[in-house]
């Protein structure tokens, strides 16, 4: 069978004949055909033993496990039998190797040329007559076989499936069981069992007939299981025929890989084994060196106690911590494991705890000479390369408490300088005994105010340079840190940008170590795979020199550092640098940068400290509180001075002296402003409400007021050719007729005036005093003139017309000054601050309501006198009647009162609300005496005297014009 599948029906190109028709080929002879090889059993209990059946293992040099047909892992009913492809060639490659074997893509090769269609276009134009006669005659007479094929299949399936059919259907469920009694009973029914009493020869025919079935219908399944097979034998002998041809190929890959292990035998015996030999001679030689350098290395260690020494000897505290820490990571990192050394790690690290004392001592030292020394001394940095070196061992040691010493260092001396400020100055002073008043709160408390002040201002002089030194010793310190913190943000963009240049060498290097691992595996001796393949790593560096060389220059360099102990530090600095990790972190910087700021406005809140303790022991008894205006603007003057000048050097605005100085000018204010108010009292209480005569120092103050200067002119000495007093004061062209006490209120509010600008931190309270001086001296003189009570305070006999205007046109005055007043103080405030400008609303409004008072005074005398005259008044001659003389009398002594004191509009207002009142009387009297206006006897008469009083009043000043509507006296005729 395998011999008739071994014959191919394809055509060959030896068969081919006269016509140029391709005709098969005869079977050859038996001599010819290649000898049958039967298939090995594939099952491993029999082996067949041959020894043409095993072949080489796949190593490269040496022989390993043989292998055998044995060892293969596929079945043919496997093969043949697996339901998930259809296509059943390639179902023996892709049991065992996958589904994608059979799909995977091979490279064309190299060595065949490409074909293509035009190859084959000789033989198509020899074939294409041909082909078409054998398609028409393939369509008008089918071939018989594959008729005769197609039916007989037909044929085949319909007969099995009606032999199937023949089965019960009981036999093909999946669930069939004869293990089930409802199953069994219904495949062997118990009726054709009779009980135990014996077979009857009737039991013994159905159980043949029954037996006879199940054999029919096992007939019928077995021939439907061969008939199925016999269709799919053509498929399992082209998988034997496919084996045959595979067993050929591996016997033939088996002889190449023999060959192949031969050559590379040799090759590895010929020209591997003699570099091999020279690779590790060199291997020896570079332990040799590497040897000689770490004996080297460890002479240079050796010397590390006795250098650190020699630079402790002259302050070189950052180089003996250079050599330390250089010392330790060679002891770390190269010398590990020394036994000679065993103790050195444990004595540096002693040594470097005892650097870290010496200098925490040396800089409290330098802090304490620094601050102690004469403030007017230069430089302002003392020895400014020893502080910088300080300061980097402290930073380099994470010893950044070092501020905390230099604050408690100010402290001592801020004390210091206030204890000799005052000592010069009582030295200077003979009438204080200092045996005799020992402390200095005392001996400030004796001192005049001039010469306290002088105290002060010589405290403030030396604080401010305390400060300049302070904040130019914290400059150093700043910049050390601030270049340290520069380096190591440089160190960090220099790493990130190697790490980013080695990742993109990465994949190079990775394919260099690739290919030197098998090298690495058979030089290396003694020491891990991965040992070797970091040698081979560092080798392809092409360093110049080695790590341990390079440690050992670091500390020659260091030894090279004592012997030049004048070395500057910054080159100290660049040489640290190299142990990035040993430095504070950059978070741990930017807090020691923020924290030498704070100690600068440390230093200030200090100095103003002192300042207010200063302040409060002259203030204990008082004394501050008595002061002047003008000496109290001066203090004022020169602690707001201090304040901005260390402001401006340090950055911090200082709460404790501006506090102690406000807390003194509240004193101060309180005490001005009952000054002010108990004089204002007094002037009032003494005021005869006369016109005063008004100085020129006062016109002048006026004047300087319309002129925008809202400040105290300074007193000028009396002469020859001062000016005389005025009747008037003069404002904005119009005349004041005022009393003494307007003229010296308009100067104490000046005063008020003055104090704000002077002392600008107390405005919101000057404010507040000065609106209740002004409303003290509007309702005092409205008590005293229209309560009338001057009459007993000052004696006067009665409050006249004249006093009213008088006190009106006063009050006009301060009215005047009050908008300029609040524009003043609006200036000062803060914007948030404006609301208390409204109390300045409410003393306007009150004043305007006194004056409203006492012109409605004034118009109530009149009306007063025209109903006690009117009352009288009788219509008869002789005209003009005596009532209408007396009115004329009144009003012109009236007007006589007012009119130099009021200006004319105020007079004619006035006039005109008495004129109104006169004609209501006059008209009640009229309408009592039943005069009408009907042109008779009493009618002319009373038009006389209408005309005599019109006639009086319109001759009086400024009331020419004046319209006095007179024939409102008449009622009106309904």
């Amino acid at each position: 069978m395998a011999s008739s599948h071994g014959s191919s029906s394809v055509p060959r190109p030896g068969g081919r004949g006269r016509d140029g028709i391709y005709h098969k080929e005869r079977d050859r002879s038996p001599s010819c055909r290649r000898p049958l090889r039967l298939l090995p059993d594939v099952c491993p209990k029999e082996p067949t033993g041959e020894g043409r059946g095993l072949c080489d293992g796949p190593s490269v040099v040496a022989e390993h496990d043989r292998w055998t047909v044995y060892s293969s892992k596929v079945n043919l009913p496997a093969a043949l039998n697996d339901p998930r492809l259809a296509k059943r060639e390639s179902d023996f490659f892709t049991k065992s190797w996958g589904l994608d074997f059979a799909e995977t893509e091979v490279m064309p090769s190299f060595y065949l040329p490409n074909i293509t269609r035009e190859h084959f276009g000789p033989y198509l134009q020899e074939t294409a007559q041909r082909e078409k006669i054998h398609e028409r005659c393939k369509t008008i007479c089918p071939n018989k076989d594959d008729v005769d094929a197609a039916s007989s299949i037909t044929t085949n399936h319909e007969k099995s499936r009606a032999e199937l059919e023949q089965v019960p259907k009981i036999f093909m469920k999946p669930d069939f069981a004869l293990e089930d009694p409802a199953i069994f009973g219904a495949v062997l029914p118990w009726s054709h069992f009779t009980s135990a009493g014996g077979k009857s020869s009737r039991d013994v025919a159905s159980s043949k007939l029954l037996q006879e079935k199940l054999s029919h219908y096992l007939d019928v399944v077995e021939v439907s299981i061969a008939r199925q097979i016999s269709l799919r034998s053509e498929a399992f002998f082209h998988a034997m025929s496919s084996q045959h041809e595979l067993q050929d190929q591996l016997q033939e890959t088996q002889r190449a890989v023999a060959i192949l292990r031969g050559r590379t035998a040799a090759m590895d015996r010929i020209m591997c084994q003699g570099p091999l030999e020279a690779l590790r001679t060199a291997l020896t030689r570079n332990n040799c060196v590497k040897l000689h350098n770490k004996l080297k290395l460890m002479a240079a260690v050796h010397q590390t106690q006795p250098t650190v020494q020699l630079l402790l000897s002259t302050s070189e505290f950052v180089g003996a911590l250079e050599l330390i820490a250089t010392t330790k990571e060679v002891l770390q990192q190269e010398l590990q494991g020394i036994h000679s050394f065993r103790h050195l790690g444990s004595q540096l690290c002693e040594l470097e705890k005892l650097i870290d004392k010496m200098m925490v001592e040396d800089f409290s030292m330098y802090a304490r000479s620094d601050l102690s020394r004469s403030l007017r001394d230069e430089p302002q940095v003392l020895e400014k390369d020893r502080l910088g070196s300080l300061v980097f061992g402290l930073l380099r040691q994470r010893k950044l408490d070092f501020l905390d010493i230099y604050s408690d260092e100010m402290i001592l001396a801020a004390k210091v300088i206030v204890a000799q400020c005052v000592a010069e100055s009582v030295f200077h002073i003979e009438e204080i005994d200092t045996e005799v008043v020992t402390k200095l709160a005392e001996q400030m408390r004796l001192m005049t105010f001039p010469q306290w002040f002088e105290l002060l201002k010589n405290v403030f002089d030396s604080f401010l340079l305390f400060l300049q030194r302070i904040k130019a010793t914290l400059s150093v310190m700043r910049n050390v840190v601030q270049e340290v913190l520069d380096s190591n943000q440089k160190n960090r963009l220099l790493e990130e940008a190697s790490s980013s240049a080695s990742a993109q060498e990465c994949p190079q290097g990775a394919s260099l170590l690739q290919g030197e691992a098998e090298l690495a595996y058979l030089t290396h001796e003694g020491l891990f795979i991965s040992d070797a393949l970091n040698e081979a790593q560092q080798q392809q560096a092409a360093a110049p020199q080695d790590q341990s060389s390079g440690t050992g220059s670091r500390i020659q360099q260091g030894r090279a550092e004592a012997a030049e102990a004048t070395e500057s530090f910054v080159c100290r600095e660049q040489s640290l640098m190299s142990g990035e990790n040993v430095m504070p972190t950059e978070l741990e910087m930017n807090r020691v940068i923020n924290n030498i700021q704070e100690l600068l406005h440390t230093a200030s809140d200090i100095s103003h400290d002192r300042c207010v303790k200063l302040l409060t022991a002259r203030a204990k008894d008082g004394s501050l509180e008595r002061l002047s205006s003008a000496e109290f603007v001066c203090l004022s003057q020169a602690v707001d001075g201090f304040v901005r000048d260390t402001e401006e050097l340090c950055g911090r605005r200082s709460v404790s002296l501006r506090g102690t100085l406000q807390s003194q000018a509240n004193r101060f204010v309180h005490r001005f402003h009952e000054e002010r108010k108990t004089k204002l009292s007094l002037l009032l209480d003494n005021e005869r409400w006369k016109q005063a005569e008004v100085p020129a120092e006062f016109q002048d103050l006026v004047n300087s007021i319309a002129d925008g200067r809202i400040t105290l002119p300074d007193r000028k000495t009396p002469g020859p050719n001062d000016r005389k007093p005025t009747d008037f004061l003069l404002v904005n062209g119009q005349k004041y007729a005022v009393v003494g006490t307007v003229l010296l209120l308009i100067r104490i509010f000046l005063e008020y005036c003055q104090c704000v600008n002077d002392i600008p931190s107390i405005t919101t309270d000057m404010l507040t005093r000065l609106s209740d001086l002004l409303k003290h001296f509007n309702s005092r003189s409205c008590q005293l003139v229209l309560g009338a009570g001057a009459l007993q305070v000052v004696g006067l006999k009665t409050i006249t017309t004249k006093n009213l205007a008088l006190a009106s046109r006063c009050l006009q005055l301060v009215v005047l000054y009050i908008p300029i007043i609040r524009t003043h103080f609006q200036t000062k405030l803060q914007p948030k601050q404006f609301s208390v400008l409204r109390h300045f609303d409410h003393i306007t409004k009150d004043y305007n309501d006194h004056i409203s008072e006492i012109s409605a005074k004034l118009v109530a005398i009149m009306d007063s006198l025209f109903e006690k005259v009117l009352s009288k008044y009788e219509v008869k001659a002789p005209m003009p009647s005596a009532c209408f003389r007396n009115v004329c009398k009144q009003m012109a002594k009236m007007h006589e009162a007012i009119n130099e004191l009021l200006p004319e509009d105020q007079t004619q207002m006035l006039f005109l609300r008495i004129n109104a009142s006169f004609k209501m009387h006059l008209k009640k009297q009229l309408s009592r005496l039943g005069v009408v206006n009907d042109g008779g006897c009493c009618c002319r008469l009373v038009v006389v005297d209408v005309a005599f009083y019109t006639e009086n009043v319109q001759a009086l000043k400024s009331l020419e014009r004046l319209d006095l509507n007179m024939a409102e006296i008449w009622e009106q005729k309904r």
